[in-house]
């Protein structure tokens, strides 16, 4: 579905990524595993357009789409749900859904039901302004919101970051059921038990550049992971 071949993202002068490649098969949930700073998120913005490279390809089904703008790629069926959740304050749980909401090229159809059934402490709050909310009602309404564009890929940046660890074991069974469902998933964190635990396949980064790849069951015994991953 995706491929990245040998990206190199600058900002400004700063070179941050130095010849990235992975690849995300389709119905797979693939993790991009580092410690802060180590270039996740720049991977995934340089993927959906936010910070395109400078050299290189990124590929969707066979077609190179690293000189598309990011809205073109987000129609293509790329969802993207930022580390820092970026949702809109001053509406509520229920307008930050309805103006997502668009017939993208996901093969499960996303609406407000549905997304309510995944989430259901959403719906609750349906009428509550999006600044109410707590950091991981923000990050449910984050990847709720990403689900209404009915994607094909989605793109998750540090969904456990500063959420208390029973809801981390609720977000990893919400994303255990997409899976199911058939969506596929890049997942970028540094929660390296956590991640491993719903991967099929594992790249680490550090210092901008991948430093070993695998199955999961391969990189649970890589020392090299732990050492990358600052553990």
């Amino acid at each position: 579905m995706l491929e990245v071949r040998e990206i190199h993202t600058f900002y400004g002068l700063s070179h941050i990524l130095f010849g990235v490649s992975l690849s995300v098969p389709p119905g797979r949930v693939v993790c991009l595993l580092g410690r802060n700073g180590a270039g996740k998120t720049t991977t995934l913005k340089s993927i959906l357009g936010l910070a395109p490279p400078a050299r290189g390809k990124i590929l969707w089904n066979g077609e190179e789409i690293q000189r598309e703008p990011a809205f073109l790629r987000a129609r293509r069926g790329i969802g993207y749900v930022p580390d820092d959740r970026r949702i809109f304050a001053d509406l509520t749980v229920g307008e930050n859904l309805d103006i997502a909401a668009r017939e993208g090229p996901g093969t499960v159809r996303w609406d407000k039901d549905k997304v309510y059934e995944l989430f259901p402490a959403l719906r609750a709050m349906d009428r509550r302004k999006g600044g109410l909310l707590s950091g991981g009602e923000q990050k449910m309404l984050a990847i709720a919101r990403a689900l209404m564009t009915n994607p094909l890929l989605l793109l998750l940046d540090e969904p456990t970051e500063g959420l208390a660890p029973l809801l981390v074991q609720s977000l990893g069974e919400r994303i255990r059921r997409l899976k199911e469902l058939g969506l596929t998933v890049l997942l970028a964190e540094q929660n390296i038990r956590f991640t491993l635990g719903l991967s099929d396949y594992g790249y680490v980064i550090d210092n901008g550049r991948i430093r070993c790849e695998g199955p999961v069951a391969e990189l649970m015994e890589n020392e090299d992971v732990r050492r990358f991953c600052g553990l």
